[in-house]
């Protein structure tokens, strides 16, 4: 365990089909605090797997995940307590359609860290402001853009206070206009300091705003390296095979 890491993944597997697909084959990765990870690869090679395994909405098959100093696989562990402090962004923003943004931020810091209602509404109003959406607080889900729903779900991870932030793809629904004004907020909590994992097809972001980038295939870790690194000088074919397609 090195006590740089956030989080640590030591052998981390996820097989389906009794072991005839694996999702995940061995995966070790860490996650210092405060960095930037990114992680690229080509359709269904374990990235979004790999992912939701950091907070256990996958539960891998085998292996061990050690959150600030916590093997968050052993089955004592508080896998709840622990997720307060992760903040998690999906691809299609999950909001609750029948609450406001207000409602929406404000319901888990009060619920789950005692806030008083106060406290969070002006957290939430404080994080909107950032973002450009204090005049929308009021509004419901269904009256916002793409992206806009994806920033108010970004800022309503953030209410919580995490400690990391896990992002799934967070622009892939969007449409190419709404991509940026979402990236532009990604890249603000980058400067000041969020740990971040990020999986995503960006290429632009993962080069600018990455510390680390991660390659994966087949549910393999293909290559890590700096940006500079993977995209100027990628050593594994198949990292070159891929940055070809996309690039």
């Amino acid at each position: 365990m090195n006590d740089n890491y956030l989080i640590e993944t030591k052998d981390l597997c996820k097989y389906y089909n009794d072991g005839k697909i694996k999702a995940l084959d061995n995966v070790n990765i860490g996650v210092e605090k405060g960095e930037v990870v990114v992680v690229i690869g080509p359709s269904g090679s374990g990235k979004s797997t790999f992912l939701r395994s950091l907070n256990l909405l996958e539960m891998p098959t085998s292996g061990k995940i050690i959150f600030e100093g916590h093997d968050i696989t052993n089955h004592k562990s508080n896998i709840n307590k622990h997720r307060q402090k992760m903040g998690m962004v999906f691809q299609h923003f999950n909001l609750f359609p029948h609450m406001n943004v207000l409602k929406n931020m404000t319901i888990a810091p009060i619920k789950l860290l005692k806030m008083s209602k106060q406290e969070a509404e002006e957290k939430a109003m404080d994080l909107l402001r950032r973002v450009g959406l204090a005049d929308r607080s009021n509004a419901y889900p269904s009256q916002l853009s793409g992206g806009q729903k994806q920033r108010v779900a970004i800022v309503r991870a953030l209410c919580m206070n995490p400690d990391v932030m896990l992002f799934d793809e967070p622009t892939s629904a969007l449409d190419p206009e709404m991509v940026g004004e979402v990236l532009d907020v990604m890249k603000n909590l980058a400067k000041e300091g969020m740990t971040m994992v990020c999986v995503t097809h960006e290429m632009g972001f993962a080069k600018e705003v990455g510390d680390r980038v991660i390659f994966m295939d087949e549910g393999m870790v293909g290559e890590v390296g700096t940006p500079d690194q993977i995209f100027s000088d990628p050593q594994n074919l198949r990292t070159k095979q891929f940055l070809q397609s996309v690039l």
